[in-house]
């Protein structure tokens, strides 16, 4: 799979949980106070859960970002070292695809 299609869909799956998270919160606080105790009891299990998983979603996030940033680092460092070794290697690659793609 492509890195920019990855990436994409990483996006997207991130977006799909802020868009459920928040969504969800709004209807915590369209439920207002109603209800009993229990039912009090149950929201504020409910706000502290999504408070939870907001914060977990912003650390995954950073870690993404960091591992993404730190992988494109090594990779560049690598091709700069090895010049002729990247070439040969997108090379065959180019080689295998088209072998493939040929034979539809």
């Amino acid at each position: 799979m492509p890195e920019q299609t990855l990436n994409n869909e990483k996006e997207k799956l991130l977006a799909d949980v802020r868009s459920v998270l928040n969504s969800t919160e709004e209807l915590l606080a369209a439920a207002g106070d109603e209800g009993g105790e229990k039912t009090k009891e149950l929201k504020t299990k409910i706000a502290a859960n999504l408070k939870l998983a907001k914060s977990r979603l912003v650390d995954a996030e950073q870690i993404a970002v960091e591992k993404a940033k730190a992988a494109a680092k090594a990779t560049d460092q690598y091709v700069h070292d090895n010049p002729w070794k990247a070439i040969g290697v997108a090379a065959a690659g180019a080689f295998l695809l088209g072998l493939l793609v040929s034979r539809r």
